[in-house]
């Protein structure tokens, strides 16, 4: 009986040898030499601090700021830690809304949304990106269509011409990986880094 079960040993230390211990940290090594900032996040620093990652977005809610796109992630309510709440761009909890496409709540909410961008815009037509969310809660980019809807408030806000902000966007698109994956898209942490810069007018 021991003869069967040594190899079966022996082949359980060698592949949990090779596969949890080698290889993760080959690849860890090969990462960290190639590709530093990814490998740890991408993560943003200002003055020492870490105030973000290009790979996580947060949220904006100041005028002065793009916002992003609405987030559906939730978080443990503070009166009863069985029960969830609405907790927008919570990393920990990164996840969608199950709510299905002809839930009146989503309908309602969105019309909400909708109505009160155009409110605000003067806008005819809303991007789709402004009024849903995105399957991880936490996308960083929204669309430049959506971040020029908000350049009159913020260039009002920031007392700057509008045609700066404008250009501002236009610098800031990146367009789709390869040429042809996805959509061109704006990074909104970076934008805003970017717009701190800006001299006021």
């Amino acid at each position: 009986m021991l003869t069967h079960i040594r190899p079966a040993i022996v082949m359980l230390l060698l592949f949990t040898a090779l596969t949890g211990i080698a290889y993760p940290l080959l690849v860890t090594g090969i990462a960290q030499v190639t590709l530093p900032v990814q490998a740890n996040g991408s993560l943003i620093l200002m003055d020492g601090k870490t105030i973000g990652s290009e790979l996580i977005g947060q949220q904006f809610t100041s005028d002065r700021y793009f916002r992003p796109r609405a987030s559906a992630t939730s978080g443990p309510d503070p009166k009863d830690e069985t029960k969830t709440v609405d907790a927008p761009y919570n990393a920990v909890s990164s996840s969608g809304s199950n709510i299905g496409p002809t839930a009146k709540k989503l309908a309602d909410r969105v019309k909400a949304d909708v109505d009160s961008l155009k409110a605000e815009t003067g806008a005819i037509r809303v991007p789709a990106d402004s009024v849903t969310t995105s399957a991880s809660g936490l996308d960083p980019h929204i669309s430049p269509a959506f971040a020029r809807m908000q350049a009159a408030r913020i260039a009002k806000s920031r007392n700057l011409p509008e045609g700066a902000v404008h250009s501002l966007i236009a610098d800031r698109i990146e367009e789709p990986t390869f040429g042809f994956i996805g959509e061109p898209r704006i990074n909104v942490l970076m934008l805003n880094l970017a717009l701190d810069k800006m001299p006021a007018g």
